[in-house]
């Protein structure tokens, strides 16, 4: 199926020609390239409409680098507080609760994001919800890096938590959306992956630059983003979902290329949402239905599970384990853990789809559990001989191996999987309000790994990762138990196969 303009068709048959020439891209992408000669006939604009169409075709790779942008955001969030922490606290004279206050924040602007986040993308479209999601992050950098108190410091940290909560949830489903599903796995990946660079990025740069210049670095992802995403279509699911039926198909034709025959996908995409709007409205009696309770058991346990493991934890808290295990260079081996997150979820983009997500989850729970365990046994060993000994630093570089192989093992399937499935699995009509609910999910647990995480060290290192290696075999049960194998399957398909 070639594109044809449907000036007609079901997007509002009276319409103006004036009101169809051409579409503001905040919210209509799909048609901001198809202009109808001026004064011409039908064949006329056709022939317009092929020829934009021909020489504006933008593939979905380049539209998920452009939104990739956002999860760099959000790593770099993430990463800011570890290189900033003694300079922070002693240009603005905080105390070490207070710098442990403004770490949290971003999680707790994040639950409110998340929270929001769902309505958002469901009422302005996956396009206009990162660029709202772009400008409190914007506006938190500044106010970070003009900071000469606390205030200012927490404020910033709130907004960038806000944008960073609406980002995790939309950035992936509109890969998802947008993505051929021979590629939706790979391109699915990249989202974890830009978070990691983000991370790297905020701890290599924070080693060389004070941290007010860091944070307005931290203004460029999302500045760059928003011009961004003027070039890029909307979804076409949710083109459709909304009634916007040329859109939908114009949108699916750029993102497939012109030549691509699209009428099955385009059927396929129409008999689900058809099959949505049979039912508008969904009562809470409703999620007990299989076709819901499950996909959204399936996603907020993954994305709890993903938490509960200990790595934002292990990476907010990575200087001072490091420092525990007896490593000297300890800001060195921290960013060194950045580098080799990068590399192994560079690995885990390149396996998605030939792997498949379940069997990549099973190996990469299953090496968190063992490399966990081995970390906390080295740990047990260490505190309980003598310092300076050959088998202290025998256990020191065990614990250093064994943290390291946990950041490759978790990055493997756990990392990036999680996200990939909640966008896959959740149905399109309970999309909006389920996906807010396991996105909050993950940042509540995230939030309450992270401020447990000092507690629980301090109590004991040794003690702390066997709890999260027993948490990893829980993990790993509940993935050989519970979660399907979408690989190779069309969102549509994956859908049915829960009822």
């Amino acid at each position: 199926m070639s594109f044809r303009d449907e000036s007609g068709g079901e997007d509002g048959g009276g319409r103006s020609s004036s009101a169809s020439d051409l579409r503001k891209p905040f919210l209509h992408t799909g048609s901001w390239y198809r202009m109808s000669a001026a004064g011409g006939g039908v064949m006329d604009r056709l022939e317009s409409s092929a020829y934009a169409l021909r020489d504006n075709s933008v593939s979905a790779v380049l539209c998920t680098l452009i939104v990739a942008l956002g999860p760099i955001q959000f790593g770099f969030t993430c990463g800011y507080s570890s290189p900033t922490q003694d300079a922070l606290m002693a240009d603005l004279g905080l105390t070490l609760s207070e710098f442990s206050l403004f770490g949290s924040l971003s999680n707790v602007g994040a639950m409110v994001g998340a929270i929001a986040s769902g309505q958002i993308a469901e009422y302005i479209g996956r396009k206009g919800s990162l660029m709202i999601a772009a400008v409190p992050n914007i506006i938190g950098w500044l106010a970070i890096s003009f900071a000469n108190d606390s205030s200012f410091l927490f404020m910033g940290r709130l907004l960038e938590g806000f944008g960073v909560g609406v980002i995790s949830y939309v950035v992936p489903v509109y890969i998802a959306e947008i993505a051929p599903q021979n590629m939706r796995g790979a391109l699915g990946a990249v989202n974890q992956l830009s978070v990691t660079i983000g991370i790297l990025l905020a701890y290599t740069l924070g080693m060389f630059v004070p941290w007010r210049i860091l944070a307005v670095l931290g203004i460029l992802p999302c500045s760059i983003l928003i011009p961004g995403l003027f070039f890029i279509p909307e979804s076409p699911r949710w083109l459709a979902k909304m009634g916007k039926m040329e859109d939908f198909e114009s949108s699916l034709q750029v993102l497939r290329g012109f030549e691509t025959d699209i009428s099955a996908e385009v059927n396929e995409i129409k008999r689900s949402v058809q099959s949505s709007r049979r039912r508008t409205t969904i009562q809470f009696a409703d999620i007990k239905q299989k076709r819901y309770s499950v996909p959204l058991m399936i996603g907020i346990g993954l994305l709890v599970l993903q938490q509960l493991s200990g790595v934002n934890g292990i990476f907010f808290y990575a200087a001072s384990i490091f420092k525990a295990a007896g490593i000297e260079n300890f800001n060195l081996a921290t960013c060194g853990l950045g580098a080799v997150q990068v590399v192994a979820t560079g690995v885990t983009t390149w396996l998605t789809d030939k792997a498949g997500r379940r069997l990549l989850l099973i190996i990469s729970t299953t090496g968190m559990t063992i490399t966990l365990l081995i970390v906390s046994v080295s740990f047990f060993v260490k505190d309980n001989i003598t310092e300076g000994s050959h088998l202290y630093s025998v256990m020191s570089m065990l614990s250093l191996a064994g943290l390291v192989a946990f950041v490759i093992a978790f990055s493997l399937g756990l990392g990036a999987i999680p996200w990939i499935i909640m966008s896959e699995i959740l149905p399109v009509n309970i999309k909006s309000l389920a996906g807010s609910v396991a996105t909050l999910a993950n940042w509540m647990t995230a939030w309450l790994v992270t401020m447990t995480a000092s507690l629980m060290l301090n109590w004991s290192n040794g003690g702390t990762f066997a709890i999260y290696s027993v948490v990893a075999m829980g993990t790993l049960l509940f993935v050989c138990l519970c979660v399907p194998e979408t690989k190779g399957r069309t969102l549509e398909e994956i859908a049915f196969s829960f009822r």
